[in-house]
């Protein structure tokens, strides 16, 4: 098209010059971006700046995943050791103790993700890994139910905050295309923990001597690890790019340049509520919502019930430890593996996360149809489950990369685990006591959540793949002018939808 003819256009982007967005309160980092706004940065020292947010940041997410996934699962690998009968527990209370915490992980969504937004977010996040560090230690001191629902209730308010605020990191640090290899660099610790917890599990059932029961020292242990990588997180993870000590101003400004590319800014700290009006009214909120619990109802089989399960196969006391090694090997190996594919390979995220829940779909069916006779057949079915982790965790680099406004990815990352609590809320109230050893609704239920997250990837990846179409044909392609546009509107803290510059990530 030619500049005659691009001039006789309607602009597309002249609503956006006088959208609310565009008075709003400038991104936290908007002085660093304009202060060398501009100047050329080379590819190489990118690369090194890249290098070094690595390095530095990578490191402590993993970290944090890796210890809140095994104290969430604590009880998965102390109920092997007579954890249940040391605090007292009868019939359905053990699955109840699964759905109380989430139920703490759901009422701190709100008051948690407004936190994150108002608080300097590193300081916020290592506080309350300290904060359940310390209530993990207090849970041998729990005798009967409800202290241990108390405790558990408690542990997921303060664990509430791990998920939400890694996917606001994500995207205060590196590109959209860059995002899916990091978020998985810490999300297979899942496995890595899985591993972990089972060896730890294996080693604490050969303690014959000491004045504790064998399932307190899982959570001692537990909880020690997680207060001093709490106190590591005070004082080594940065708030923000433009004031991380660990690179120098130069550098700073080239970690805000990066991210800007995004076009969604990398943090603002006032709550806007059209953003919030706006995320209540977008079809993709609630698509990621409706994926969350299909996703999370079966997650409850693979993390408190594992050890039940295994035993219900048939499997002694130390093999239902030391099995669970290679199901978090097979989870650690799909979500890294997962991660390695869509960051070589642009807008296949959703392509992967189809993949990964048709193994999924096919693991569950399995442990539906197969006779209780064949329990390696059904060992076989339950590895195969444990592929459902990468297709979740990729629908959170769908709102680290495809929801712009920090308001709006806020509030859309609240609603979409607000999801994933009801999923996991739901989900082991299917292991009912009555159907032991067979649970065979339990498995039932597994395959329908695995089919509704099926469904609703599929309407995610028609609805943004239409709405890129479309801005593409009413932009007839975009000038550098309205390339750099796109960006300053980012910085100016424009949601996606205001900034017609912006394009999805598939």
């Amino acid at each position: 098209m030619s500049d005659l003819d691009r001039k006789a256009q309607p602009d597309p982007y002249a609503e956006e010059r006088i959208s609310p967005a565009t008075t709003a309160d400038l991104d936290a980092s908007y002085e660093a971006y304009k202060s060398h706004e501009g100047s050329p940065i080379d590819p190489a020292e990118a690369k090194r700046v890249l290098r070094k947010i690595d390095m530095r940041i990578v490191p402590i997410l993993f970290m944090v995943y890796l210890l809140q996934y095994l104290d969430k699962n604590s009880l998965n690998f102390a109920t092997a050791y007579g954890f249940q009968k040391g605090t007292n527990l009868r019939k359905q209370d053990y699955s109840w103790l699964g759905s109380i915490f989430y139920f703490g992980y759901l009422w701190a969504q709100l008051p948690g993700g407004y936190l994150l937004q108002r608080l300097p977010i590193a300081k916020f996040l290592g506080t309350t890994t300290i904060i359940w560090g310390v209530i993990l230690i207090t849970t041998p001191a729990c005798t009967n139910f409800a202290g241990v629902a108390t405790n558990r209730f408690l542990l997921g308010t303060f664990e509430a905050v791990v998920n939400p605020g890694f996917i606001l990191i994500m995207g205060m640090w590196w590109t959209a295309a860059e995002q899916p290899l990091r978020l998985e660099a810490y999300y297979c610790t899942n496995g890595i923990a899985t591993m972990v917890g089972g060896l730890l599990g294996y080693a604490i059932g050969h303690i014959t001597t000491g004045a504790l029961d064998r399932w307190m020292y899982v959570f001692i242990i537990f909880g020690s690890v997680s207060i001093v990588w709490g106190v590591v997180v005070l004082l080594f993870l940065p708030d923000l790019p433009s004031t991380a000590k660990f690179l120098t101003e130069r550098e700073r400004y080239i970690a805000v340049e990066r991210v800007a590319s995004n076009r969604q800014g990398v943090k603002n700290t006032h709550f806007k509520k059209y953003q919030l009006m706006q995320a209540l009214r977008d079809p993709k909120t609630w698509i990621l919502f409706v994926m969350a619990v299909g996703a999370q109802v079966p997650n409850s089989a693979l993390t408190s019930f594992t050890s039940i399960i295994l035993g219900s196969f048939g499997f002694d006391t130390l093999g239902t430890q030391y099995l669970q090694i290679p199901s978090g090997f097979i989870q650690f190996a799909a979500l890294l593996g997962g991660g390695i594919i869509c960051s070589h390979f642009p807008n296949t995220r959703c392509i992967v996360m189809i993949a990964a829940n048709l193994i999924c779909i096919l693991g569950a069916a399995m442990l539906v149809g197969l006779p209780a006779s064949n329990k390696w057949g059904r060992l076989v079915a339950l590895w195969l489950c444990y592929f459902q982790g990468l297709g979740f965790s990729m629908s959170l680099t769908m709102v680290s990369s495809n929801v712009a406004g920090y308001t709006k990815k806020q509030v859309t990352g609240t609603i979409l685990f607000v999801g994933y609590c009801v999923g996991n809320i739901i989900g082991p109230q299917t292991f009912r006591d009555s159907e032991k050893p067979g649970y065979h609704s339990a498995y039932i239920a597994m395959l329908v959540g695995y089919v509704v997250k099926l469904g609703m990837v599929v309407v995610l990846y028609v609805y943004m793949f239409t709405a890129n179409k479309k801005r593409d044909r009413e932009a007839g392609g975009m000038t550098a002018e309205e390339e750099r546009l796109a960006i300053e509107q980012g910085m100016q803290d424009q949601t996606e939808l205001d900034n017609k510059g912006f394009r999805y990530t598939l």
